[in-house]
């Protein structure tokens, strides 16, 4: 595959160099939409969102268009980049395309290398062709040797060299088709292939599932669950680092609560969080039984969903907090504590039942005391209580 990727990209290249370093006339034009009713005596360059060409081509043809069709013979090589080209005159040269769909209806005297989604090939191309696409259709044969890689191919017509075909889906052959070298085909079952048709040289198929096994199955999906863990973590470390870098009095007064003396304290603070995560939803029920009650139960429900959300981050700060104040001995709660704290919770929280048990206490804990710091901040007891925010 890459020395076919190789070969064709100098193919692809090699004429567009030529064609720039040829002393012949040339003739460039360029437009919304563009019609070439003029023939050119020298190479011909095109560009637009549409571009038709009825006049012919003594050079090369070179077109960059979203549409492009060629309706007049080309003498020398024609190199076609579009989302669609329909080729429907005869090329003298080489005839390269890439696009979205390709359809070629005339011979083509030399090589023939396409890419795109469809391409199909009701001409002949005396030299040897080379495709990539989902579908490609070749509906009379080709006189050189023929490389394709697809998912659907069909072959119709008369073939002079060999045929080479990795195809992800289905290889057919229509009736009567004649291949004078050796058809080479992978595919993930073999070909359909009438009694009429001839293959001189022999067939060779090879079985190749692209479908994963049960292992690599398995392996898919640990890695995506890894994956998928390493986000989460990561995006909670950036979350814990910058609540507790932006609010760190806010932090500092959940750990100072954690770090009481006083069990009950502590008690009642959890006993306040498992009310929020437990009875709140039964209260949102509750309230979407009346009619008036529905657009309150809306709003709420959206508070009860931040609520959540921090308490979940600031457990990882309060467990960092808690850290840093015993082991350390300071105070002050500073960001890389929320990202240490963070990481450990997400570590304990990968612990089966245990874990996720230990983290329930820590979310309740922390939502007991926002909620408690939401009511000190906005009915402060007296008038040299902190700002908690």
């Amino acid at each position: 595959m890459k020395r076919a990727s190789v070969i064709l990209l100098v193919a692809l290249l090699f004429p567009a160099a030529s064609a720039f370093g040829a002393n012949t006339q040339s003739s460039f034009s360029a437009a919304r939409s563009l019609i070439e009713a003029d023939s050119s005596p020298g190479n011909a360059y095109s560009a637009g969102f549409s571009v038709v060409r009825t006049a012919p081509v003594i050079g090369d043809l070179l077109v960059f268009s979203g549409s492009a069709v060629t309706a007049a013979p080309v003498s020398g090589d024609e190199v076609i980049i579009a989302g669609s080209i329909h080729s429907r005159a005869k090329v003298g040269g080489d005839f390269r395309a890439i696009g979205g769909r390709i359809n070629i209806e005339e011979p083509i005297a030399g090589d023939l290398v396409a890419i795109g989604f469809s391409v199909r090939d009701s001409g002949r191309a005396n030299g040897s062709v080379f495709i990539i696409a989902a579908n490609a259709d070749l509906t009379r044969g080709a006189a050189g040797p023929v490389t394709i890689y697809g998912n659907d191919v069909s072959l119709d017509g008369s073939f002079a060299d060999n045929i080479d075909i990795i195809a992800s889906g289905k290889v057919t052959l229509a009736a009567s088709t004649t291949i004078s070298g050796k058809l080479s085909y992978q595919a993930p079952e073999p070909a359909t292939i009438p009694e009429s048709v001839t293959v001189s040289g022999g067939i060779e198929y090879t079985s190749a599932s692209y479908l994963p096994n049960v292992g690599t199955s398995r392996i898919l999906a640990f890695m995506s669950i890894g994956f998928f863990l390493f986000v989460r973590i990561l995006g909670a470390l950036i979350l814990a680092g910058l609540l507790a870098g932006l609010f760190p009095r806010l932090a500092e007064t959940i750990v100072e609560r954690a770090m009481t003396k006083r069990p009950s304290s502590i008690l009642l603070t959890i006993l306040l969080g498992f009310a929020v995560f437990i009875v709140t939803p039964v209260l949102f029920l509750l309230l979407a039984l009346t009619f008036v009650g529905i657009g309150l139960a809306v709003l709420l429900s959206i508070g009860y969903a931040l609520i959540v959300f921090l308490s979940l981050v600031y457990a990882g700060i309060l467990l960092g907090g808690m850290f840093s104040r015993h082991y350390m001995r300071r105070e002050m709660i500073l960001w890389h504590d929320g990202v240490v704290g963070m990481l450990a919770l997400s570590l304990i929280s990968l612990v089966p039942f245990v874990g996720p048990l230990a983290v329930f206490f820590f979310a309740a804990f922390s939502a007991g005391s926002l909620l408690l710091a939401f009511f000190h901040s906005a009915f402060p007891s007296d008038e040299h209580t902190s700002e908690m925010l």
